[in-house]
């Protein structure tokens, strides 16, 4: 596959999905919006532009890229086993799931990266658009953890395609504000993330903060004690976001956002530390970046 027709594929699926969301969203929405979409949209979609802009520049070689080249120096687990294509690509793609799971567990649990992924964190509401709001040294080093871990698999090129469009696309799914028959939800559980699932690790509370890490599967939550059904409060009464960041200001316009993680006094992290029902701000502030 060419960077040309892996770029048009993933563009077209982002833009299909984002669209179809944000339509799912104004006909069917689950809760209230809590503060003006205009700004907050623009910050959170300028923030996803400006991280493409980012990686393009700063990242030497794509997820794709990676894996084309370990295919053809034989590198990588997956390139020592002569097995059926089909099974070396849905192996790729739980894989690569798995490793975006664990990744989301230790961005919470190391200090100096939740500073970064409390931006994401910090969004006042829950939809689409959050699932593309991501601080941009984030993204890099994801994107670098990635480069890695394909190099670690050796996947089939055409398998990290199609798990780049699941991620995004999921991502934006489970993040959107809309409703859905209970039944449909339960039922979509066993495949998806679903957003009434993935809403409930946005929420203030730590319990719940520290639940469903999952991006594309749940299975992973289920297996390692992650899941949580659904949150103490509802999904309508739910606050999300970070107790102590409530300044419409400061967390949804995007040059004060890309500032969260470099302020003082923004908070402990939620793995590890104090009680389970606390709000993800009642540790004492610890900064880790002097």
């Amino acid at each position: 596959m060419t960077p040309q027709v892996e770029i048009a594929v993933r563009l077209g699926c982002f833009g299909g999905v984002l669209l179809i969301m944000a339509l799912w969203e104004l006909l069917a929405p689950r809760r209230r919006l809590a503060v003006r979409k205009g700004p907050r949209w623009a910050s959170n979609l300028g923030l996803a532009v400006l991280n493409t802009i980012a990686a393009r520049l700063l990242m030497p070689i794509t997820a794709v890229a990676a894996a084309m080249f370990a295919e053809s120096r034989g590198w990588g687990l997956l390139q020592q086993v002569d097995w059926p294509m089909w099974l070396k690509g849905a192996l790729s793609v739980l894989a690569l799931d798995l490793a975006i799971y664990l990744q989301h567990v230790m961005f919470h649990a190391v200090p100096i990266f939740w500073r970064l992924h409390m931006v994401h964190h910090a969004d006042l509401d829950f939809d689409v658009t959050t699932g593309l709001r991501f601080h941009t040294l984030e993204i890099l080093l994801s994107a670098a953890i990635k480069l890695a871990v394909v190099v670690v698999i050796g996947p089939p090129a055409i398998a990290v395609v199609i798990f780049e469009v699941l991620l995004n696309a999921t991502s934006m799914f489970n993040h959107s504000n809309v409703r859905m028959p209970d039944r449909l939800d339960r039922l979509l559980r066993w495949l998806v993330v679903t957003p009434d699932m993935h809403r409930v690790h946005h929420s203030v509370i730590r319990r719940e903060t520290n639940s469903n890490f999952g991006f594309n599967f749940p299975w992973w939550d289920v297996l390692l004690g992650t899941y949580h059904d659904q949150p103490a409060e509802g999904h309508e009464a739910m606050t999300v976001g970070i107790s102590h960041l409530r300044d419409e200001r400061q967390v949804d316009r995007l040059l004060r956002m890309l500032a969260i993680p470099f302020q003082k006094g923004t908070g402990g992290y939620p793995i590890g530390r104090g009680n389970d029902i606390e709000r993800i701000d009642d540790d004492p502030p610890r900064d880790h970046t002097d």
